[in-house]
């Protein structure tokens, strides 16, 4: 009897058709929701309990929802991060935009030479142009910072095993610079990763040149350094400059590298910001003799691994197997040669993420109370506020830039709804909640994005 009931049951389980039909026309490939359809239902059959139809038409709606909701599209950050790196880091600058939008539908010289009329190398101008913004003998540039240093340790350590094959080669680096990075990951498993051993030295908080000195030895591969961009420490903490580890890595012949991460181009003192990030052109005067950074922090530009440095060094790793299975496309090799461009003509200014913390305060204050006038009629008090926006992306741990907010305090629902409401927006809003207000922080919203933030309160105010 009981088993008859539950058969019954799954009889009632609607057909896909039925379910698309209810759905009706989607924004999403219909072979996409078809698939999603079907393992809706097949999870209802194996839970053998048949929920109403209207629930389950409900539920699917929610799924689908939350698929499209997850496609990648643009939103306005109102957070106040500069270089949000949930939000994709740096935007691209509207001349790269340009430069992308003439290669990507096109056939072009990738490895082509125009000059020859025969097969070029790739990346060729870039690598040039870099090499000569960071006074380098030589550039190159993979898929991002981590690829930039798990193919410069695999190179030496590699290097180093041929030599001495009995050892394991070693990365000496010390404690405190053994950096995590976003999502998880860890500077020492991506040293790891390359085959190389680590060998630690100092303390967290204090490392001396000696403490270098001891730990090199004969299956020392090379030194590195990594530059503590994403935090800082003060009180009672020592480490060695760049010049007095360069110096110490001369005179053992080993191989000295420096990961920045952050990649500055240009000093952080010109955005008002009184931190100071080193470039690469600081660290390769320092002594190293290679520098591996980011595209897409600081530098402003696509997603990117940069490597700077001697042009024999430089050459060696282009060799490596490695470097193919990590090499940069065309779309962001563009894009890069775009951004570096920009650099040279100094026209840094047309650099999205630069020019966002360059805006003045009293142009943030200007937009703000326009935007808070044209709002003053919905049923909430808005305040023009003071915010604190930071760069982001793992750049300048202890630096706040001046900002300006805009504050929501609905009346008749919480900030939470208010958020999520922003958030189902086209293009979605984001901000943050402080203080028992939603706030919207101005030095990340572009200014042609503010009839959008508009539209968006209004919106949410009547649902």
């Amino acid at each position: 009897m009981h088993d008859r009931i539950r058969r019954d049951e799954r009889r009632q389980i609607p057909a896909v058709s039925k379910i698309l039909d209810t759905l009706g026309q989607s924004d999403l490939p219909r072979p996409f929701v078809v698939e999603l359809v079907r393992r809706k239902l097949s999870q209802i059959r194996a839970s053998r309990v048949a929920p109403e139809f209207e629930s389950i038409v409900a539920d699917i709606r929610r799924s689908l929802d939350e698929c499209r909701a997850s496609r990648l599209q643009s939103v306005i950050n109102g957070t106040g991060i500069v270089i949000h790196t949930n939000f994709g880091r740096a935007p691209l600058s509207r001349e790269a935009m340009h430069a992308l939008n003439e290669i990507g539908p096109a056939y072009s010289n990738l490895e082509y030479d125009l000059v020859k009329g025969e097969r070029g190398g790739r990346g060729a101008y870039v690598e040039t142009a870099l090499a000569l913004l960071c006074e380098a003998e030589a550039a190159t540039v993979v898929n991002n910072c981590a690829a930039a240093l798990l193919l410069i340790v695999q190179h030496f350590a590699r290097k180093a095993g041929r030599a001495r094959p009995l050892g394991a080669p070693e990365v000496v680096i010390s404690r405190g610079e053994l950096v995590q990075i976003g999502g998880g990951f860890r500077i020492s498993e991506i040293l790891e990763a390359s085959g190389a051993k680590l060998r630690e030295v100092g303390a967290t908080n204090k490392t001396t040149l000696e403490d270098y000195k001891h730990a090199v030895g004969p299956e020392t591969a090379m030194i590195l350094k990594v530059h503590r961009s994403n935090f800082f420490m003060r009180g009672f903490v020592e480490s060695p400059s760049s010049n007095e580890i360069s110096a110490l890595a001369k005179k053992k012949r080993i191989p000295f590298v420096e990961d920045l991460g952050s990649g500055a181009m240009i000093a952080t003192e010109s955005f008002g910001i009184t931190e100071h990030e080193p470039t690469p052109g600081d660290v390769l005067k320092a002594g190293a003799i290679l520098v591996c950074s980011s595209g897409d922090k600081l530098f402003g530009g696509p997603q990117a691994g940069i490597i700077v440095g001697k042009k024999r060094f430089v050459t060696a790793l282009k060799r490596e197997p490695l470097f193919r299975a990590l090499r940069c496309d065309k779309l962001c090799l563009v894009a890069l040669q775009t951004t570096v461009d920009l650099y040279l003509d100094q026209r840094t200014g047309e650099i999205p993420a630069l020019a966002l913390l360059q805006t003045s305060e009293h142009a943030l204050r200007a937009r703000a109370a326009e935007i808070a006038s044209r709002l003053a009629d919905l049923p909430m008090k808005i305040a023009i506020g003071r915010g604190k926006a930071k760069t982001g992306g793992g750049t300048l741990p202890k630096s706040n830039v001046p900002s300006v907010t805009i504050d929501f305090l609905p009346r008749d629902w919480s900030l939470i709804e208010f958020a999520a409401s922003l958030r189902a927006s086209n293009p979605p809003v984001i901000g943050y909640i402080a203080d028992d207000r939603f706030k919207l922080d101005l030095r990340t919203i572009f200014p042609e994005q503010d009839e959008s933030v508009i539209n968006a309160a209004r919106a949410a105010c009547t649902k």
